[in-house]
């Protein structure tokens, strides 16, 4: 016998019941325990709870797709988040599958809100050779001709919570950088109390190769709902002596978009600093004026946002002061469901062109600028646009789009073959595509070639396949791995339970099933 054990309800059936013989039940079991069919007080209650208990199992039993998890995995089994995006028509063992990962995913969802790792990883890499070169210094030199391209920065940082208490979270941070071949690290403890609603204090203790021992304290106050302050004070233990130092930042919400920031800075590098930000859903404005030593400098900066249907950002932004004048242009683009992928080109005096590649991923950024040249080239800037630009469309050609269209087609193949398979009909056992080698030149060359079984098994329909006089590369799912050279199919299927065999250029038309691609059980 079934007990629907959802809330502990009452619903007993077979395990084996129709959907008629639950509805049966079912309706016996509400017309026992409806609550208008009770006048006392604390029976009419006990009713209703009964009532609501036996709907609620009702609902799962009568979805078969519910009904499959409950007898697999109970009632935890109904409470994993994810089945509602989960495809209805599965298997017992498909569902157990699915039940496994979710699980996993949900630990991994635990893991993150509990530790919320943070991290960057930034490479910056020297390419001013490619463009600022000296030609006749380069002639007298072995190997003078390739351009010299090297690593001469590195940041590595990384940081993770640990929550002691309701109120009480401690951070564990740290640090390497290392630049033209010199460079240290630090570690950091933070503990942070929420004293109330209104604000957060924390104290932090520090440790590096370079500066010494660290020990900070930072409050955190909303004075209104609209403005809030930030004191923060530090003692540094360096090799010449205490270093202390004190910051004190407020800011107010001038607007729904605008926020003014006053802030003033004392040691090492004391300074007054007041901004002006305003952030749009299509522009990005910025202006700052900073007095200090050894630092002074007049900053405004403007940014304009385009985003179109696909999560595509085109950005542009320009920025000028006492320290020259940068313009800065670049797109951003979602690439997958915690993956950004983002492209940007500075130009500006005196800092030249740079190129920025950066790669968000969940909490964790990967950065990479490439510097190319300490002069304005028109020739570097238009490089740097186009260069990443074909790249991209390159990859997204030939790997990310052909990758997509196979994951798209999973279940549409499995369908497919579930059905060929109960007439027996024609399954792609295995199908590859590209440039094949012979016996005899197979140690001069190597084989290029994809896997196109789940795309051409899509394609199939009523036990049949058929490919028209084209290449082969622009079908869905396909895409050209060797661009250039002579390609062919090569297909071994399975047809009214016998194996068959073909191989087919590129751009010849292909029919099957074949009599003549038939394999002879001797062979």
């Amino acid at each position: 016998y079934r007990y629907a054990r959802a809330n502990d309800s009452v619903l007993i059936i077979c395990s084996q019941a129709t959907l008629e013989e639950l509805k049966v039940s079912y309706r016996r079991l509400c017309m026992l325990y409806h609550p208008d069919k009770h006048r006392d007080p604390e029976l009419k209650i006990q009713a209703e709870q009964l009532f609501n208990q036996v709907h609620q199992a009702y609902e799962v039993l009568s979805d078969a797709h519910s009904r499959a998890i409950y007898d697999i995995f109970g009632k935890k089994g109904l409470e994993v988040e994810g089945w509602e995006v989960v495809e209805r028509k599965r298997t017992p063992a498909e569902i157990r599958e699915e039940y496994e990962r979710l699980q996993r995913e949900r630990e991994e969802r635990r893991l993150q809100q509990r530790t919320n790792p943070k991290g960057t990883i930034s490479v910056g890499v020297d390419a001013t050779d490619l463009f600022d070169r000296y030609d006749e210094d380069f002639e007298e030199m072995p190997g003078g001709g390739f351009p010299h391209i090297e690593i001469n920065k590195m940041h590595i940082s990384q940081s993770i919570e640990a929550p002691l208490t309701n109120t009480d979270t401690a951070v564990l941070s740290g640090s390497l950088s290392t630049h033209n071949g010199t460079g240290g690290g630090n570690i950091n403890m933070t503990i942070r109390r929420v004293m109330s609603a209104k604000g957060w204090g924390e104290m932090e203790f520090g440790a590096g190769d370079i500066l010494g021992p660290l020990i900070g304290f930072k409050v955190f106050r909303n004075l209104t709902p609209r403005c809030f302050l930030t004191a923060q004070t530090g003692l540094q233990f360096s090799p010449r002596g205490l270093r202390p130092s004190c910051s004190l930042m407020t800011a107010r919400h001038l607007d729904q978009n605008t926020m003014g920031y006053l802030q003033w800075r004392w040691g090492p590098n004391s300074a007054m600093t007041t901004s002006l930000v305003r952030d749009t859903k299509s522009s990005h404005f910025t202006l700052a004026l900073q007095l200090g030593v050894p630092h002074s400098y007049l900053m405004m900066s403007y940014q304009y946002k385009f985003q179109d249907e696909d999560q595509t950002k085109v950005k542009g932004s320009v920025k000028t002061g006492w320290f020259g004048t940068v313009v800065e242009y670049g797109a951003e683009r979602k690439i997958s469901r915690h993956s950004v992928l983002s492209a940007s080109v500075s130009v500006g005096v005196p800092q030249g062109v740079t190129l920025k590649i950066k790669l968000a991923r969940a909490s964790q950024t990967y950065l990479f600028p490439v510097h190319l040249t300490d002069q304005l080239l028109p020739s570097a800037a238009f490089y740097a646009t186009v260069g990443p630009l074909l790249v991209y469309m390159v990859i997204h050609r030939l790997i990310i789009v052909p990758y997509t269209v196979v994951l798209l087609m999973q279940e549409s193949v499995r369908r497919i073959i579930e059905a060929e398979e109960s007439k027996m009909g024609l399954i792609i056992l295995n199908a590859w595509y590209g440039k094949f080698v012979s016996d005899t030149s197979q140690k001069q060359e190597k084989a290029k070639v994809i896997d196109v079984t789940v795309p051409l098994q899509c394609l199939v329909k009523d036990s049949k396949l058929i490919l028209t006089e084209a290449s082969k590369a622009g079908l869905p799912g396909f895409y050209d791995p060797c661009v250039g050279e002579e390609k062919s199919l090569k297909l071994l299927y399975q047809f009214r339970g016998v194996m068959h065999q073909v191989i087919s250029a590129d751009t010849e038309s292909l029919r099957i099933p074949k009599q003549s691609h038939r394999i002879e059980s001797e062979s």
